[in-house]
């Protein structure tokens, strides 16, 4: 089998901290204590959970399929919301 290598062209221009920056914004910051988490993929964060819930239970709602959590950044904890 062979081996894939990857390379990365970087413009001449371009300094160290430029291309960390580039790197951090690839990722999605989650600012907040409380993350709404659809099928286990994070797509929002909220400071309070009552707004958390209220965002996962419309999703919950509208897509009863999927699987839908609010996640507690600071007590490591899930929280599945199920349709009432």
């Amino acid at each position: 089998m062979a081996t894939r290598s990857e390379t990365i062209s970087v413009p001449e221009s371009a300094s160290t901290q430029e291309i960390a920056r580039e790197h951090v914004r690839q990722r999605r910051p989650m600012q907040e204590r409380f993350w709404l988490q659809v099928d286990r993929q994070t797509k929002a964060s909220f400071t309070t959970i009552e707004a958390a819930e209220k965002a996962g239970l419309a999703i919950k709602k509208a897509h009863p399929i999927v699987q839908v959590a609010v996640y507690d950044a600071a007590e490591s904890t899930n929280k599945l919301i199920e349709t009432r």
